[in-house]
């Protein structure tokens, strides 16, 4: 059984999934890509029933985040629609330190990959948003590029983690 909840982010309404032990996804509502879409059973939480565990800590993650600081711990993740290549690259991206950026290419770079484009695919398709932080990947030449849920946030993801270095 899927299990779903909400959270009000400073940046609009996101939902997350969990399976009952781990979070699935974590979207800002309106996504455009097909693993933002949550799985079928759903139960919504929104009830009398003691909530999931996994999206209590990842309420308490995104309140640490969202004010600004680093959280130090990960709620358990298992991202939806995982395929080897999305992981690896999804792997990378928990590697990069909250305030800091990495290109498409240094990430081609670091897993072996002939291609910053597909790589840009799988972060593209990261269904865990913040917690795996694609928002920090841009441009090699430090532009802003794609992000599944608006620029716009991701300028604001990245200025709340006072990052100098966006040109």
């Amino acid at each position: 059984m899927d299990f779903v909840a909400h959270y009000a982010s400073p940046l609009g309404a996101m939902t997350m999934t969990s399976d009952g032990t781990h979070l699935t996804a974590l979207t800002f509502d309106g996504q455009w890509h097909a693993s933002c879409k949550a799985p079928s059973p759903i139960f919504n939480f929104e009830s009398s029933i003691p909530e999931n565990p996994v999206f209590q800590l990842t309420r308490e993650w995104l309140d640490i985040y969202f004010s600004g600081s680093a959280p130090d711990f990960t709620p358990p993740l298992q991202p939806m629609n995982a395929t080897p290549f999305r992981s690896t690259v999804w792997e990378q991206l928990l590697t990069i330190p909250f305030g800091q950026t990495i290109s498409y290419g240094d990430i081609a770079r670091r897993i072996g990959c002939p291609s910053a484009q597909a790589v840009g695919g799988a972060i593209g398709h990261n269904p865990i948003a913040l917690i795996i932080p694609c928002h920090r990947v841009i441009g090699s030449n430090g532009t802003l590029t794609g992000y599944a849920a608006g620029i716009e946030r991701k300028a604001w993801l990245l200025k709340n983690e006072e990052l100098k270095n966006i040109r």
